[in-house]
């Protein structure tokens, strides 16, 4: 693909299921104890979407995130290479940043001021041996950041916290395929947008994403997008939708009526592409069984540079359906404290396959 966004991705297109499915039980967005095996199981388990590489652009630049409830931060090395450490000192485990930073030649912790490098080796540790010059048995090469796997895919950047995840190549192989032909070679971001803590969880979110059937009930007012011109797509961890609309049907100024690709990589990376020349990534974290900070970027990726106005627009109607979304799957949390939900409902055999294979994968991550 060139100047566009009208990729094929018909060969991921699900077919009808054979029967009406359950949906997850009401503790999988309740419980405290039902996230502990999340973060545990998952999270530090798989490659998990963290952050945007071009928040990170020159050396010294870092970023504290969250994966899996715990502290990590992202630094730029002064040969340009980015890395992930645990965001906690070698000396007693206080967190070392709580605010992105620019142009740091080293990192020092707030509470005895041992230092090191951007690549996280322990440079000084002050006054450890008190009046002595070193301590017997004391390795300061052995004492640096504990690194996490990091890898990058165009600006988006993914952690494994165990080290023990497939190889990242193999982890993108089901994206990949479904964004063949994708040419991003001008992807830049042009607006980031946050999006503030949404009071459900993250599941919710991602299920929503994923599944067309709410899109011309929640969305009739910000979209042009007919249910029946949407399919949902299933690549293995790669689950999501996608709709085609005709060339030759105008919708309203100010909506979203393009042909689009509503694609997600398992857990949590989240990727809407739409003709001719945009595409948005989501960036969910989870809190609390009931609480996601959420964060969109925009980027243009083919055509002239939009202008000021153009990318104003692009916000308010993204704020304006973020906002939709938000409005509902804060529903679902609240009626999850109703025992009615304890069987987690019933999903369309045609319209929900989708949100049942994420289900899967959360099913089997946790067991």
């Amino acid at each position: 693909m060139n100047e566009t966004a009208d990729l094929d991705i018909s060969r991921f297109r699900t077919g009808l299921y054979s029967e009406v499915m359950r949906g997850l039980p009401r503790e999988a967005y309740l419980s405290e104890e039902f996230m502990r095996r999340e973060n545990e199981r998952l999270f530090a388990r798989r490659w998990v979407f963290a952050a945007f590489a071009h928040e990170l652009a020159e050396p010294g630049d870092l970023q504290p995130v969250t994966v899996g409830g715990q502290p990590l931060v992202l630094i730029r090395g002064r040969d340009g290479v980015l890395r992930g450490f645990h965001n906690a000192c070698a000396h007693r485990g206080a967190k070392l940043f709580n605010e992105p930073a620019c142009a740091k030649r080293t990192l020092t912790c707030p509470y005895h001021a041992w230092t090191y490098d951007l690549e996280g080796k322990l440079l000084a540790a002050p006054n450890f041996g008190g009046w002595r010059q070193d301590v017997p048995g004391f390795d300061k090469s052995a004492h640096g950041l504990r690194p996490v796997s990091l890898g990058v895919f165009h600006d988006w950047i993914f952690v494994n916290i165990d080290g023990e995840a497939e190889p990242f190549e193999a982890f993108l192989r089901p994206l990949k395929e479904a964004l063949e032909g994708t040419d991003f070679g001008k992807l830049r971001p042009v607006a980031r947008i946050d999006l503030g803590v949404v009071e459900a969880n993250w599941k919710f979110l991602m299920e929503n994403f994923i599944e067309p059937y709410h899109v011309p009930v929640v969305h009739h007012s910000t979209t042009e997008q007919p249910l029946d011109d949407h399919y949902p797509l299933v690549n293995g961890a790669c689950i999501g939708s996608a709709v085609d609309i005709p060339e030759d049907r105008v919708g309203r100024a100010g909506t979203l009526a393009v042909s689009s690709r509503y694609l997600t990589l398992f857990p949590t990376f989240v990727l809407g592409v739409y003709v001719p020349d945009e595409v948005g990534v989501h960036l969910n974290i989870p809190l609390s069984p009931g609480r996601t900070q959420q964060y969109r970027v925009i980027y243009q990726m083919a055509g002239e540079p939009w202008n000021e106005a153009k990318i104003a627009a692009q916000r308010r109607l993204w704020y304006d359906v973020h906002k939709e979304d938000h409005a509902m799957v804060e529903r679902l949390q609240a009626g999850r404290a109703s025992s009615a939900t304890a069987t987690g409902g019933v999903l369309s055999p045609c319209w929900e396959t989708s949100l049942y294979e994420f289900q899967r994968l959360v099913r089997e991550s946790v067991a």
